[in-house]
């Protein structure tokens, strides 16, 4: 039994923030352990590592002398290297000043300027790290679909099906399908059939092909809901089927989306059925600036769900090599989709309530938590990579800023002065909590 769906549907508070704990611990252990690695292999020693900030609550010092410690608030972690004048850096000029020359090599402020950078560098390059491993387990966990497309599960629908687990589709409405990897062939192949209720399918069952009745490919069933949505915050659940929409019958899920994308925004009365159930629901469609696959954004509306076939397809379970390209591929989507949708926020293309902040993050943790184990696991790998890409931005206090640091020490062989990194720190992390305050905002206020 998969443990996290005993979570009620999107948690109470104490599951939402446990959820939150969990995925930020677990993504700043593992870039601060980049941090204080790499660190290690350069030369340069670690006096404290911490998960958390505040009073300690539990601590060791390893063979080292490092100080491994769990701190009572959950909210980030850091390492303090040696000769640091506090966790978040600086030079303790005193503490350096009383080191001899063979003691400052092991510090982060007298390591050599590739030492300093790699170290510097590991933490996000950790967090992108974690992020491919997680997707390419989820790759070989759930496999690929296998070819020819194959029944594997049915799910289940207030309609007949005579399609069995381990039918393979030979052709739909007499038209053969396409490789399902193929999706520009595959899309362009479920457009052109007939938009009805019934279809019939061609299956090779054994021995034996036969033709066979089925619902339409893409039912308006629900196969997944999008935390803080219309549709989450009415209670609508995995596995819902849209019956009808304003008394109108529908029975594909496009009719469902271009009923939602024609309502600009007004109230739409939906009949669900649930397991046997039928449930009514209003839903207010919300306007959502949806990414596209030039990396530009539409904006449209959309209540907060996404469809599926009407059976899960069987699978195979793909080669290492296969997974960890995916998960690569996967990792580059989510930077080239945050990086896009930040440039469009600043040049006003799209709303800014786009960005999270910590309680919007929570809240999400606490749905995925409840969505089930590989749910919350893609949570904090796409969580990971913006943690990463973040942390490069040329932000002074920022990892990105440090590196900065490091190339104007490169090109000009000093680094900048005491005073001038102090101003510049000041600087940097007045921005972050400005953004983070900003975050906050949008949280409470935005729709």
């Amino acid at each position: 039994m998969d443990m996290t769906t005993l979570i009620p549907q999107f948690g109470g508070f104490i599951w939402t923030l446990l959820a939150f704990v969990v995925a930020l611990s677990v993504i700043v252990a593992i870039h601060e352990y980049g941090h204080y690695i790499v660190g290690r292999w350069s030369g340069i020693d670690a006096d404290v590592f911490s998960l958390g900030f505040g009073p300690v609550l539990f601590s060791r010092v390893d063979k080292r002398g490092t100080r491994w410690q769990f701190a009572l608030l959950p909210f980030g972690g850091y390492v303090k290297f040696k000769g640091d004048d506090n966790a978040s850096g600086g030079k303790d000029a005193a503490a350096m000043s009383r080191l001899t020359e063979t003691e400052r090599r092991s510090t982060m402020n007298g390591a050599p300027l590739w030492a300093r950078a790699a170290t510097v560098a590991a933490g996000p390059a950790f967090n992108f790290a974690m992020s491919i491993v997680l997707f390419s387990g989820i790759f070989l966990a759930r496999g690929v679909v296998s070819e020819p497309l194959t029944v594997g599960e049915l799910r289940p629908l207030p309609v007949v099906q005579e399609l069995q687990p381990g039918d393979t589709l030979v052709a739909i409405e007499g038209v053969s399908p396409p490789a399902f990897d193929d999706a520009v062939a595959f899309d362009s192949f479920l457009r052109n059939l007939p938009r009805q209720p019934e279809l019939t399918y061609t299956v090779q069952r054994g021995d034996a092909r036969r033709d066979v009745t089925g619902p339409y490919v893409f039912p308006p069933l629900v196969s997944q809901v999008v935390p803080r949505s219309a549709a989450s915050d009415s209670g609508m659940q995995a596995d819902d089927v849209i019956l009808r929409i304003n008394g109108a019958e529908v029975y594909a899920f496009d009719q469902l989306k271009e009923a939602v994308e024609a309502s600009e925004g007004v109230p739409l009365a939906l009949e669900v059925w649930r397991d046997g159930d039928v449930l009514d629901m209003t839903l207010a469609p919300r306007r959502t600036d949806e990414p596209q696959p030039d990396n530009s954004f539409q904006t449209v509306y959309r209540i907060g769900v996404a469809g599926g076939m009407f059976f899960e397809p069987a699978t195979t379970t793909p080669g290492v090599w296969e997974a960890v390209t995916a998960g690569v591929a996967r990792t580059w989507q989510i930077v080239q989709g945050s990086l896009s949708g930040l440039w469009h926020m600043v040049t006003g293309a799209i709303s800014t309530c786009n960005l999270s902040g910590p309680l919007g993050i929570a809240e999400t943790s606490g749905a995925m938590a409840s969505a089930g184990t590989t749910s919350f696991i893609t949570f904090i790998a796409v969580l990971s990579t913006a943690v990463g890409m973040l942390n490069l931005f040329p932000v002074p206090v920022l990892d990105g800023g440090h590196l900065c640091f490091f190339a104007y020490e490169a090109v000009r062989g000093r680094p900048p002065s005491d005073r001038a990194l102090k101003v510049l720190m000041s600087i940097g992390l007045t921005l972050v909590l400005s953004l983070m305050v900003f975050a906050l905002s949008n949280d409470i206020f935005c729709p």
